[in-house]
């Protein structure tokens, strides 16, 4: 057994059916209608026979809407896929992984699945990235996740540059909620550079969370070494032909819950303010609400789980302590966490007197 599994254990993300779950950042509103009628509409052969090996019809499809080349495409399965992929790809046993702490928790258990050391860096206290810190590092491989998960900030578009121009290694700039950001990313950007490589998902705003697929976008000979390593037919069929007709039939619906998301984040955080919570400003599908002293964010995950209310805990952040995370998802959902939170905080009042 490699020493490096010893400690390892299996992704348990602690998601017990509940009535109202705001755990997972998916998206809420129902299937794209495009990619439904796509799955019921799907050929017998894509059910018996294996899927195109790098589904070159996909990527082209992709690059034309990201306006870059096919070869700056990889796809995989889910943005994890292509995440470990890279880091098989790009490291050599003992490099380092460098990343800015808190964001997605998976990157330490990948660097680890891949025999490479991860080097956590603290965020700033205004929630900025510590660019300088970060180049230190001299990492083979710095990740930056833009929209951050679990904060929802935006790190400055100036920052990911700087990191571009002098990272000693690649640049992983991980965009899996951009679309919820109101600006483009950098994925032209990075197919131009030499060592930044965006990554990409549809399963957060484009709904197809359930057929895990995601894909990165950068320099050609990077992206070319990412697809050795992430092995042959990786993308089902099913889920091509799923994402396909998104991109052909169901971009105006991705539009129209991205507004949705947009607006319902408004809401959900201006009141949680006004119950008297600190809400971190997001430029993702969720936001993050940093608890009062003393509380502990999984007695609240166990509260509000037994109010059929299900978020994410995430205890003892880094510079900001006991918080949760709430999915945005539609208005019924929203207010069933609002009053969850309300009566878990009316009750910590009541048990202070």
């Amino acid at each position: 057994m490699r020493p490096e599994y010893r400690d390892l254990t299996t992704y348990d993300p602690g998601r017990e059916p509940c009535a109202v779950d705001l755990s997972d950042n998916t998206n809420l509103w129902g299937p794209n209608p495009a990619a439904a009628n796509a799955v019921r509409t799907a050929a017998d052969a894509m059910l018996t026979r294996y899927p195109p090996v790098y589904v070159p019809e996909l990527k082209r499809r992709l690059a034309a809407m990201l306006g870059v080349e096919p070869e700056n495409v990889a796809t995989g399965c889910g943005s994890d896929d292509v995440i470990d992929s890279a880091l098989r790809a790009l490291c050599a046993p003992g490099d380092v992984v460098s990343y800015p702490d808190p964001t997605f928790g998976m990157i330490p258990a990948f660097a680890r699945m891949n025999a490479v050391r991860s080097v956590g860096v603290p965020l700033v206290p205004d929630l900025r990235l510590d660019v300088h810190t970060l180049l230190d590092t001299r990492a083979a491989v710095t990740y930056v996740c833009r929209p951050n998960n679990p904060t929802g900030t935006l790190f400055d578009r100036d920052a990911l540059l700087a990191l571009e121009r002098n990272a000693a290694g690649a640049v992983l700039v991980d965009e899996a909620y951009i679309d919820f950001a109101g600006e483009a990313g950098l994925a032209v950007t990075a197919s131009q550079s030499s060592r930044t490589i965006v990554l990409r998902t549809f399963s957060k705003a484009w709904g197809l969370a359930g057929l895990r697929l995601g894909f990165a976008v950068g320099p050609a000979a990077l992206i070319a070494e990412i697809e050795k390593s992430r092995g042959p037919y990786k993308v089902n069929a099913i889920a091509e032909q799923a994402a396909l007709a998104v991109l052909d039939e169901g971009r105006d619906w991705v539009e129209a819950r991205i507004r949705d998301v947009v607006r319902n984040r408004a809401l959900l955080s201006e009141r949680l303010a006004e119950l008297g919570l600190r809400v971190l400003p997001s430029a993702a599908n969720f936001v993050l609400a940093v608890l009062p002293p003393g509380a502990r964010a999984q007695e609240w995950n166990v509260g509000l789980r037994a109010a059929g209310v299900a978020v994410r805990p995430f205890p003892a952040l880094p510079g900001l302590g006991e918080c949760i995370r709430i999915t945005v998802g539609p208005s019924d959902m929203v207010e069933a966490a609002i009053d969850g939170i309300a009566t878990m905080l009316q009750q910590r009042e009541v048990m202070s007197e």
